[in-house]
């Protein structure tokens, strides 16, 4: 047992953390995560689903026709700065900072298009361009003689630090994505422009858009400023009214680090030294909204308004869905909720969880009398859902949809990320470079039961699940522990259905220059 102070008592109850937390997450420590257990790769047909043109005009048309009965909401995690972006011009400001850059330096013949040099041959298709060119003009600069006399170094400095645009700091949020003519749209506005089409309800007062963005605290202020500059334009545009809310990652989601001996980690002041649980932690903040239908999808997943009708379509495929196989879940909750239920229907409702929402039912199954087939199939449907759409594996990074084997021998369709893996283990490698479809996080969940409860989401996560990582604070070496992820083991016990989306949909802005292609050009 490990003696903690009474400081460290102090400092525990500010953080809404318990003792009993801090002790369970340094045994965590001492015994570390198992990798997960692959039984076999999700694939068309096998674990995913895949419609016609038939059938997703009919899911689409569903989803338009059932959606004003569900209080549906958009959530998206927007707390990451944007400052890995620029990787590539922190490192050519750092290399040119204090030397002359070479004449030819953007006229090679092969440039990488993730490079420097990209980043200058297309400044002038950036949406933030002409905020760039105004706060250079305001420093008495014109940045086109800048570009012809190759001052680089001190146009990225103006769009990285705080005394110019300070995009380095700022998070992806709050960066302009996207040109509209004369004007631009932030990467939280394109949210809201989504949000418009796919995620809204009717209220006493008419069609109401709701989202919520998850923000670190020190920027919760911006957000709601930005925010409520810009709502009464995209109400005016769509003729609705918006919703908005906004939540931090909560403290006591943080998680104890410890040093190389697993003795917890203090820093300089002798404090207990914690460290934020990763996007896992965000399963608290998506239990606090107890809403009954949400969308999750990333900030940096957005696209210009000539490709959205794809997403549109989609969103409204995987919403039409859910509420189809959620009303036949009801359905026969209520029936088996009653008790008065024929061998027929047990062997309807056994089909339906195992064909339609891809529940293992076991070989001793068939030996269960008819009470506990009624019991056992109660408590595998009455659990929240989510229907995640998946990619066609295109060389992308992101995790991938498996059948995976857990501690109590069940197996169920997880999303699997590639450090979760055993990749010296030839079998386990086998599975994962056999995937076909990789996890864009694009996510649809009914989080309430057949009464109209709300679920307790901490009741279905799988602790086992979390991650190591190895860090280092006031040059002394430090083990970091991540929860399990949002999407992996916070939702592990979900129902999970996994659908083919489009690669269309998928366009993710990981570095700065990702917004040059042709995907991000309006």
């Amino acid at each position: 047992m490990i003696m903690f102070t009474s400081a460290d008592n102090q400092q525990l109850e500010s953080l809404g953390i318990s003792v009993q937390q801090v002790e369970n997450q340094i045994n965590q420590f001492k015994k570390g995560f198992a990798f997960s257990d692959l039984t076999a790769p999700a694939k068309i047909g096998d674990g995913i689903v895949k419609f016609n043109e038939n059938e997703i005009k009919e899911l689409v048309k569903q989803f338009d026709e059932d959606k004003q009965y569900y209080d549906i909401i958009k959530f998206v995690p927007a707390s990451g700065a944007a400052s890995r972006m620029f990787k590539n011009l922190y490192s050519f400001v750092e290399e040119y900072k204090d030397q002359e850059i070479p004449a030819n330096f953007l006229k090679k013949e092969k440039i990488k298009p993730d490079s420097a040099e990209n980043f200058f041959i297309g400044i002038h298709d950036f949406a933030f361009y002409n905020d760039l060119k105004n706060r250079l003009q305001e420093k008495g600069k014109d940045i086109e003689t800048m570009l012809k006399n190759n001052e680089l170094v001190e146009i990225a400095e103006t769009l990285l630090n705080a005394d110019g645009l300070n995009y380095g700091n700022l998070p992806k949020a709050l960066l302009k994505f996207h040109k509209y003519g004369d004007t631009a749209r932030l990467a939280m506005e394109e949210h809201l422009v989504e949000a418009a089409e796919y995620s809204t309800c009717d209220d006493e007062k008419g069609k109401v858009a709701q989202l919520h963005f998850t923000v670190s605290q020190e920027h919760l202020g911006i957000f709601m400023k930005i925010v409520e500059y810009v709502l009464p334009k995209y109400e005016k545009k769509f003729g609705i009214r918006y919703k908005v809310s906004f939540s931090v990652q909560k403290p006591s989601t943080d998680t104890i680090a410890v040093d190389m001996n697993n003795e917890p980690f203090r820093d300089k002041d002798g404090n207990l030294f914690f460290r934020p649980g990763g996007h896992g932690a965000l399963i608290q903040n998506l239990n606090d909204l107890h809403k009954e239908i949400i969308f999750i999808k990333n900030i940096d997943n957005v696209v210009p308004d000539k490709l959205k009708p794809t997403t549109f379509e989609y969103k409204k495929v995987l919403g039409g869905y859910l509420f189809r196989l959620q009303q036949q879940q009801f359905e026969y909750l209520e029936m088996l909720d009653s008790g008065d239920v024929t061998n027929e229907e047990i062997d309807e409702i056994t089909v339906f969880a195992k064909e339609k929402l891809m529940i293992d039912i076991p070989d001793f199954f068939s030996t269960y009398n008819e009470i506990e087939k009624i019991d056992f199939l109660y408590s595998k449907l009455n659990r929240p859902m989510r229907v995640c759409g998946m990619v066609k594996n295109e060389g992308e990074p992101g995790g991938g949809p498996y059948y995976t084997r857990n501690s109590n021998d069940e197996i169920s369709l997880q999303i699997v990320e590639s450090s979760q893996i055993d990749h010296k283990d030839e079998k386990q490698e086998a599975m994962f470079r056999s995937s076909t479809h990789f996890n864009p996080v694009d996510l649809v969940c009914a989080t309430r039961d057949f009464k109209g409860n709300s679920f307790n989401l901490n009741d279905f996560i799988d602790p086992e699940t979390g991650f190591i990582s190895y860090k280092s604070k006031d040059g002394k070496d430090l083990k970091a522990m991540e929860l399990p992820g949002l999407w992996n083991g916070a939702m592990a016990d979900w129902i999970t259905v996994f659908v083919e989306v489009p690669i269309a949909t998928f366009n993710p802005v990981k570095t700065v220059n990702d917004l040059l292609r042709e995907t991000h050009q309006s």
